[in-house]
């Protein structure tokens, strides 16, 4: 696990070494162990080394003995060992044991195609000097994050936006990022909220070189089709590879654990830890004393069950001081807070591990949220076309609906952003699956936008933010492929969430953790907009800065706020969106913080704030 940064002139101009640094410096949170740059005129590689596997000898970059590979990644590739094996079956032998040499020798022998090798969560840079070539790639479902900025014959590439900014390029917020933002609650890649900052997405790789760089797709989750089994057949294939997918995710060689919180996901992933280790499974979790968000019962029984090393940590569900270090963290903003107390899980964690393993991904490939029941649970989901099905999914993934938009947006912003449609965002996914059934559909919208866009980007960068590595067993690519050979109605079924995978776990992890009501992890802020944080957001999104950035009608905002502390409607969602916004301005617009700011710090201009300045 690492953070990687560089970049590509196809002019050969070479960028300043301290600029370099500067980019590996900024994200130093990623990879505190080690440091590592290749540099020549035209041509940039960096490396902040997070040393989980070979700790004494995966330096990168790693360089080929004539000099011409560059290679750089960040994150971990499982199947390592039998590629080491593979490549020394052809003489090929590895001087080390890091998964990153691999890598390198892979692409010597087999060129760009061995990316179909790979079982991992990566993003890698490679150069080739023979060709006078970059390659840039993202895994397959985007677990870690890639971001490109190009000008003038330049691309510039890192794990996260704050190294592309370290590198001097403009800070401007861009209009459309924002108004998709508004829909979906998070920025869906491969937008930002920065001009001209990209997401290379996910199973995608681009080809850099002789004067042009194009993209183009190594790995499609579109392509896979349903199949016809029974039950028990996939209930078999199910646990198989879970099972290994899992086995796979224990190889490290430092101390490594699990966040659990008592449902399906994380349960399943530690019973099968516990299953294939010969030590107790080192287990975390956070409570909190407000019943409505404790979990802490139901991960106890799952560490009873599995006897694990379990540490729970009971702390104040209140956690909007973090909020800052969230977005900061984040680079963009998130309208989902549970991204708080995810910091405060991995916070704990690093204390004893570097690594955990987690159940993200769970609900996306087998339809566990109960907006999925709720949607395809209404009668009038049968009688939809085609095209019809697909606003009604959309406008029920949507925060803000286009004519919440249209009242929403100041006459400035509206007119700006008058040709702009975010189903624009969403129709090549539903093009690219129309061959699946409905629910497979939906799934697949999430899986390709959802996860990447904010789902994946809570354990990378709470977990990176304290320097911890998070491993997702159900996005193995046999998992996910597996998922989308399995119809929509196994996963959702008589409005049973995750049918089949609940049905196939059960025996291991009991029924009761089974078929528990999910919970979701997350924090009580729509109470606090009422109470505790009352006046904090009136006045906020009163604020002249706030209102003075001309994006939103303050009457309407004023509208909804009045609504929602009155008890006449709840905006939640809508509300901490907002300020989710404007948060982000003050980080990264008003002020180019270069660490997390503090609340007080950050909204002196509150009266409400004012008396917490240090």
């Amino acid at each position: 696990m690492c953070g990687i940064f560089g970049y590509f002139d196809s002019h050969k101009n070479a960028m300043d070494e301290s600029v370099l640094q500067s980019m590996g410096n900024v994200i130093a949170h990623r990879g505190p162990d080690d440091h590592g740059i290749f540099h020549k005129p035209g041509i940039g590689l960096g490396n902040q080394r997070l040393s989980i596997i070979d700790l004494d000898q995966g330096h990168q970059p790693f360089i080929s003995e004539d000099g011409q590979i560059v290679v750089v990644q960040n994150g971990e590739i499982y199947n390592y060992i039998e590629l080491a094996q593979e490549l020394a079956a052809d003489g090929r032998l590895c001087k080390t044991h890091s998964d990153t040499e691999v890598l390198l020798h892979l692409y010597e022998r087999d060129g760009i195609d061995f990316l179909n090798k790979l079982n991992g969560m990566f993003a890698i840079a490679i150069y080739d000097g023979r060709s006078d070539e970059m390659f840039l790639v993202r895994d397959r479902i985007g677990v870690k994050p890639l971001y490109l900025y190009e000008r003038n014959g330049r691309i510039l590439f890192a794990s996260e936006i704050k190294s592309i900014l370290a590198a001097g390029i403009p800070r401007a917020m861009d209009p459309e990022a924002l108004y998709h933002f508004l829909t979906y609650n998070y920025v869906p890649p491969p937008f930002t909220m920065f001009q001209s900052v990209r997401h290379l997405m996910p199973g995608e790789a681009m080809r850099i070189g002789k004067g042009q760089a194009k993209t183009f797709k190594w790995w499609d989750l579109g392509q896979i089709s349903s199949e016809n089994k029974s039950e028990a057949d996939w209930i078999e294939e199910f646990n198989s590879v879970l099972e290994d997918a899992v086995r796979l995710r224990l190889r490290s060689d430092v101390p490594f654990g699990a966040f659990l919180s008592g449902g399906v996901d994380s349960s399943s992933v530690v019973g099968y830890m516990a299953q294939n280790m010969t030590e107790p499974v080192n287990t975390f979790c956070i409570g909190f004393d407000d019943k409505k968000f404790d979990e802490s019962v139901f991960a106890q029984e799952a560490a009873d069950r599995f006897s694990t090393r379990h540490i729970m940590e009971k702390v104040d569900s209140n956690m909007m001081d973090l909020w800052p270090l969230a977005t900061y963290f984040c680079d963009q903003p998130h309208g989902d807070v549970s991204f708080l107390p995810t910091y405060r899980v991995a916070e704990l964690a690093t204390k004893h591990v570097k690594v955990v393993l987690t159940g993200d991904g769970g609900d996306e490939l087998f339809a566990g949220y109960d907006k999925y029941r709720d949607f395809f649970g209404a009668p009038a989901f049968q009688d939809m076309t085609d095209h019809e099905f697909q606003r009604a999914y959309y406008q029920n993934i949507s925060l803000f609906t286009d004519e919440d938009k249209a009242r929403l947006c100041a006459p400035g912003y509206a007119s700006q952003t008058a040709d702009y449609d975010s189903f624009n965002v969403v129709r090549p996914q539903y093009e690219k699956f129309l061959h699946q059934d409905r629910i497979n559909q939906a799934l697949f919208i999430d899986m390709m936008l959802l996860l990447p866009g904010n789902n994946l980007v809570k354990p990378d960068r709470m977990g990176m933010a304290v320097s911890l590595e998070a491993r997702t067993p159900f996005l193995d690519y046999r998992m996910m492929e597996l998922a989308f050979r399995m119809p929509g109605d196994l996963k959702l079924k008589n409005g049973e969430t995750k049918y089949l995978f609940k049905k196939a776990v059960a025996p291991m992890i009991g029924e009761s953790l089974a078929y528990r009501k999910k919970q979701m992890f997350t924090v009580p802020v729509g109470e606090w907009f009422k109470k505790e944080l009352a006046t904090f957001s009136r006045e906020l999104l009163n604020s002249p800065r706030f209102v003075g950035r001309g994006l939103f009608n303050p009457k309407y905002v004023s509208g909804m706020l009045n609504k929602h502390q009155k008890g006449e409607g709840n905006f939640t969602r809508e509300l901490r969106a907002l300020i989710a916004i404007e948060m982000w301005h003050r980080i990264f617009i008003d002020h180019p913080y270069n660490y997390p700011p503090a609340m007080p710090e950050l909204f002196n201009d509150l009266s409400c704030l004012q008396n917490l300045q240090s």
